[in-house]
């Protein structure tokens, strides 16, 4: 798996290339700036990025910005995002595509390595991984529609599973079986009209309804 990085300080970008080389990907491009990074997304050979949401010049939204325009040439281009702040309405833009293969994780909340390259994995593989706090903000618009049709207790494992959890890791937290999380998965499938699919690819499009892009 090729990427591209973005990353302007010069020391996370280099442990980010360590940490992520060191888990079998390989970094094409490390970059520090909005120019380079355009260069970088337009090389066919990389296959997903993991981008800083704020890079120069400004300082603001280069890097969200410079996702969204990758996807929208190269749909399902898996992208990683990693910001300070959650910036809402970029976000849902982001997620708006409704093709999954979507990170955005808060940088002060990636301080476990293994859990990390595990949710580059899932956003590469086309999943998504979602910060809470993303989930959170974004959710604070949704407008009421047929989500209202879940349960308090699937709504909390809905959220979960925005957060890039497996059933087993989802049955964890919440303290139940994984056989209790199967059914309220598939009777959140069913709430939402999903219609029989691939396990992972109704997680991906149950998830954006949730989310409501």
């Amino acid at each position: 798996m090729r990427l591209v990085l973005a990353e302007d300080h010069a020391l996370l970008r280099a442990g980010l290339t360590q940490v992520l080389e060191g888990a079998g990907f390989t970094v094409l491009h490390a970059v520090d700036n909005e120019p380079e990074l355009q260069r970088a997304l337009r090389d066919p050979s990389a296959d997903a990025a993991v981008l800083d949401v704020r890079l120069p010049p400004t300082h603001t939204d280069e890097g969200l910005r410079a996702a969204i325009a990758v996807r929208q040439e190269r749909p399902g281009f898996p992208v990683m995002v990693l910001s300070q702040y959650v910036e809402q309405l970029y976000a849902r833009e982001l997620l708006a595509s409704g093709d999954g293969a979507v990170g955005y994780l808060l940088k002060d909340r990636v301080s476990d390595v293994t859990e990390f390259v595990e949710g580059v994995r899932r956003v590469a593989a086309g999943g998504t991984v979602l910060d809470p706090q993303v989930v959170s903000t974004v959710m604070a618009r949704r407008r009421e529609e047929p989500l209202d049709r879940l349960t308090p207790r699937e709504r909390e494992v809905l959220a979960l599973m925005a957060e890039g959890r497996s059933n087993a890791a989802v049955a964890a937290r919440l303290g139940v079986t994984e056989k209790a999380v199967l059914k309220h998965v598939s009777s959140i499938f069913a709430k939402l009209d999903l219609p029989v699919d691939e396990d992972d690819h109704r997680r991906v499009r149950a998830v954006l309804a949730w989310l409501h892009v």
